[in-house]
């Protein structure tokens, strides 16, 4: 059973949508700012930029639709709004429509605020709709109230390869025959002075406070860290006989999913890459694809020194000496780390860059470290023609990975 991308949706750094993040990708612009908020100055927060979502989420959703979700469910129903619209806005039974969306962390804005409100107003003044807001099944929930997908709504929690989980586990639900649409992806909303705080105690975010344009720069040797980043990222994943069927464009085949874990140490990569490498393995197995097919990687590459180094020796193990035949993008150096998010906003650009045929740049790459020797792409690259394969890494604190692959659709 073959299954199709028909659909795709996001809210990002570097735009309030598809096409606009995607034309500044293509055009090498950063999505990273400094924070004006006033918390900064009144914590004394160590890290003062962050990649904030391009189009605040109260210009394109309701007042009421604000009030009653946290900012991540918030990204979440733009992301799969657009993907929806995008992909015809399908007529489905709804028991036949299910939704995989995920979030690393999910309502932390709700979660603070409402204990800063019980700590200086006491419980009677705590919203009702805390708890519901908070939940990390939220975003998830939200889109399928709103889209009445009765056929099942998931949320995979796993760090940084949350939603890059969410899209492989909608292979098995398409492949079950019991679904015949899935809307699949992940948000964040993270941006908040605790989370900067500790991801900063723990010298995991860069402290290029003076040139956050420049902050993330994976595989750089003057790297320092990630750099946090918010949105949301969503695709319509059908099986191709349903869009035929109904006529639907399509934009790739999604071929592949795989999830595995390291098991090695709850904040740092193996630095072996081991459980990385049987991730992409596992990943190209299920797409019935060898090694040679694959021509571009959307790669996790954070731009920390540690995990850029690890996932470059997990693909070496995989790919050996083909490793230097494919071109590899490095996205978050443009849009930050959108952490539960990412893993989802870099599968649309995996997608588009199939159908466009064009690997997006990697920026901020000024000196190349000599022990990551990849074939990094820094201007806008195109890509081979007739049928291609490409992947998406994610990673995730507690030693998560998943990985998913495309093909082109001919």
């Amino acid at each position: 059973m073959k299954i199709v991308v028909t659909g795709l949706g996001a809210t990002t750094p570097l735009g309030g949508d598809v096409r606009s993040t995607w034309d500044a990708l293509l055009a090498g612009k950063s999505g990273i700012s400094t924070l004006e908020q006033p918390w900064v100055a009144q914590y004394e927060i160590p890290v003062t930029f962050a990649g904030q979502a391009k189009v605040p989420a109260s210009e394109v959703l309701t007042l009421q639709e604000c009030k009653r979700l946290d900012p991540s469910s918030q990204f979440a129903l733009i992301a799969a709004r657009e993907a929806w619209a995008d992909a015809g806005t399908p007529s489905v039974e709804p028991e036949r429509l299910a939704v995989e969306f995920s979030t690393g962390i999910g309502g932390v804005w709700t979660l603070l605020d409402a204990f800063d409100t019980l700590k200086e107003r006491g419980p009677r003044r705590v919203l009702p709709m805390t708890v519901p807001m908070l939940m990390p099944n939220g975003p998830a929930a939200a889109i399928g109230m709103d889209l009445a997908a009765r056929g099942g709504v998931r949320t995979s929690v796993s760090a940084c390869a949350s939603s890059t989980e969410a899209i492989a586990n909608a292979i098995t639900r398409l492949q079950s025959g019991e679904i015949d649409i899935v809307v699949a992806g992940g948000c964040e909303a993270a941006i908040h002075p605790l989370p900067i705080s500790a991801f900063a105690a723990m010298h995991a975010t860069s402290r290029r406070n003076d040139e956050p344009e420049l902050a993330s720069r994976p595989y750089d040797v003057a790297r320092d860290g990630f750099v946090m980043g918010e949105g949301g990222g969503a695709m319509v994943l059908e099986t191709e006989e349903h869009a035929l069927a109904r006529g639907a464009k399509i934009y790739a085949y999604l071929v592949g999913g795989a999830v595995t874990s390291d098991a090695y140490h709850i904040t740092a990569p193996d630095p072996e890459g081991s459980g990385a490498a049987r991730a992409v393995l596992a990943a190209l197995k299920q797409a019935n694809a060898s090694i040679e097919d694959v021509v571009h990687i959307n790669a996790h590459a954070t731009s920390t020194p540690v995990g850029d180094i690890a996932e470059y020796t997990a693909l070496k193990r995989v790919f050996g000496d083909h490793l230097g035949q494919i071109a590899i993008s490095a996205t978050k150096a443009s849009t930050g780390h959108l952490l539960g998010g990412a893993g989802a906003i870099e599968a649309v650009f995996t997608v588009l860059a199939l159908k466009e045929r064009t690997a997006p740049p990697t920026i901020n790459l000024d000196n190349q470290d000599p022990e990551i020797p990849l074939d990094v792409v820094t201007s806008p690259r195109k890509l081979p023609d007739g049928p291609i394969l490409a992947i998406s890494n994610s990673f995730g604190f507690g030693g998560h990975n998943a990985v998913v692959a495309f093909r082109s659709y001919e």
